[in-house]
């Protein structure tokens, strides 16, 4: 039985392992050989070779200069929201930890396109609603100016603050607290003690949450492109859109673009693994330990009212924004004046390429989660429990598009399908290859934590009992599994219907899908409008989260 076992994987590693080089290396060979094209763009392979595209880069050091002080701005306030709340709830004792934990999720359910539209609505100079209400309570110049450098960093941080505090949370929940209390019996405050106790032994955690929001930072691409291009301000991503909408198409000078970003981002891998070989960050031994929460006495209603705040500021004034504004003829703070209709809905929902962009949106978004979900539920098995050689490069592939942002691998696979004659560009087909490649790496991640904890022992005695490696893979590993594979499904079917770097480039007349569409709406019309199509995006991802919810309640029998 065992050597009929082993070709049965060792095929399916082999078949796998060639998926994932067709879909993710072989774009990045063309945005690779697009950046040292000095011929006619677009051309592969390219009729004339060189570095210019390179050297060109030198009249672009101000869009590059713009990617860094609003990736380092965003990240330092993102990475502060994240520790702050973590410590709150994670360490404290103030009222309705549960609760405020879980509403922590909702800004990763907003998306960064909802977020950064609700704050234009906000704090656009002279039309924002809260330079509204200032003047009409006696002010004078605007308070806000969200089309500036620091309202796209702060609108970034406040939607990347949340995935700093699940990550920097999770060191917290883990980090042995008895250092802690001898800190506090030596006599040093709570303040104190946090910032020299527990901000050095979670470090681990917070670098890491530093790496990954400074590398989403550098490859942002909706909340510049909302905020930035009213006021002419680019960074890296947005330059490359403004590259590939010329005539003729720059190819060549966003391909180079490209490239810079996944350097940056390597530097940044390397400068946070250089970092963590110094010292030892063990908080972790053989010594068992229950978390206890800091008493915060009377302070912790203050600390409550922080961490409300950032539900306000993150979640609840945009969304009061959006839903406000989406009802109006025309957007304003002044109740008296507003004229108040259901027409920016009924255009929403009755225009054909609109209504066709949210049937596309939620087809992918079912059929890539669910096609998906399985085949990264294999290669998770794969990588994490097989004893084959080569699991090791698969997982190195298969995360590769982590490295990469999204606007420049969809980019890549612009070129690459254009170059075969395989006729799926321009359709639903090819985003959805797209979408699949680019989340990959989100459903390894989600499921891998999940194969990890499940004992080695129930797989080896179903192999004992003469269950064959498909059996095995559905009686045993696959039902453990469930909660994983829910968790996988509903993250996937939610970036797939947010989706928009990958998209940009790869929609056709017949195939576009909400996010790009709401962009075009932005810019194109009314922001009414926009306010609409924004809350029924919004809506119908709240309403798949919840439905989700239900079904993984029901898989764990978790009642709560």
């Amino acid at each position: 039985m065992s050597r009929p076992n082993l070709s049965i994987a060792t095929l399916m590693m082999l078949l796998v392992l060639l998926l994932c080089a067709a879909l993710v290396i072989y774009p990045v060979v063309f945005i690779v050989a697009e950046s040292i094209n000095i011929g006619e763009p677009g051309v592969f392979p390219p009729g004339e070779i060189g570095l210019h595209n390179f050297a060109a880069m030198s009249e672009d050091m101000d869009v590059i200069a713009n990617t860094l002080m609003v990736a380092f701005g965003a990240t330092i306030m993102a990475v502060t929201i994240g520790f702050i709340l973590a410590w709150i709830l994670t360490r404290t004792n103030i009222p309705g930890r549960a609760r405020l934990e879980r509403l922590m999720e909702l800004p990763y359910y907003m998306t960064p396109l909802v977020g950064a539209m609700a704050w234009g609505i906000l704090a656009a100079p002279k039309t924002g609603l809260l330079n509204q209400a200032w003047r009409v309570i006696g002010g004078g110049a605007d308070l806000f100016d969200i089309y500036s450098p620091l309202g796209i960093a702060w609108v970034m941080a406040l939607f990347e603050g949340t995935v700093a505090f699940v990550m920097i949370s999770a060191a917290m929940k883990s980090m042995d607290p008895s250092l802690e209390e001898s800190s506090r019996v030596m006599g040093a405050g709570k303040m104190h003690t946090a910032l020299r106790i527990t901000l050095p032994l979670v470090a681990p955690g917070v670098l890491s949450a530093t790496v990954f929001v400074f590398a989403e930072m550098l490859g942002a691409f909706a909340a510049a492109f909302v905020l930035g291009i009213p006021g002419r301000f680019y960074v890296v991503t947005t330059a490359i859109w403004e590259a590939t909408q010329s005539f003729p198409p720059d190819y060549g000078r966003a391909a180079a673009l490209g490239l810079s970003l996944f350097a940056a981002m390597v530097v940044t891998l390397t400068i946070a693994k250089l970092i963590m070989r110094k010292g030892s960050h063990a908080t972790i031994t053989g010594k068992a330990f229950r978390p206890r929460p800091v008493d915060a006495g009377s302070a912790r209603w203050l600390l409550m009212a922080i961490a409300w705040g950032y539900i306000v500021l993150a979640v609840i004034l945009p969304m009061a924004a959006l839903l406000l504004t989406s009802f109006q003829r025309f957007a304003t703070v002044i109740l008296s004046d507003s004229v108040f209709t259901l027409a920016n809905y009924q255009t929403a929902l009755s225009t054909g390429t609109l209504g066709q962009a949210f049937v596309n949106s939620l087809i992918l978004g079912l059929s890539v989660a669910t096609i998906g979900v399985p085949i990264i539920g294999v290669l998770t098995w794969i990588i994490y429990r097989s004893k084959l050689r080569g699991r090791t490069a698969i997982e190195y592939v298969v995360m590769f598009p982590q490295a990469v942002p999204r606007l420049i691998f969809g980019l890549g696979l612009l070129w690459a399908w254009i170059n075969i004659p395989i006729p799926i560009y321009g359709t639903l087909w090819l985003l959805g290859i797209a979408y699949f490649t680019v989340f990959l790496p989100l459903g390894l991640r989600t499921l891998a934590g999940v194969v990890m904890q499940i004992d080695r022992s129930l797989e080896e005695c179903a192999r004992v009992c003469g269950a064959s490696w498909m059996q095995q893979m559905r009686s045993v590993s696959l039902p453990l599994l469930r909660p994983g594979i829910a968790a996988a499904w509903l993250l996937i079917f939610i970036a797939s219907i947010r989706e928009l770097g990958a998209s940009i480039f790869l929609m056709g007349p017949q195939s576009k899908v909400i996010s790009p569409a709401i962009i075009n709406a932005w810019l194109s019309s009314s922001s009414e409008l926009s306010a609409a199509m924004a809350m029924i995006l919004t809506v119908t991802v709240f309403a798949a989260v919840i439905v989700l919810f239900a079904v993984a309640r029901k898989l764990t029998g978790n009642p709560a």
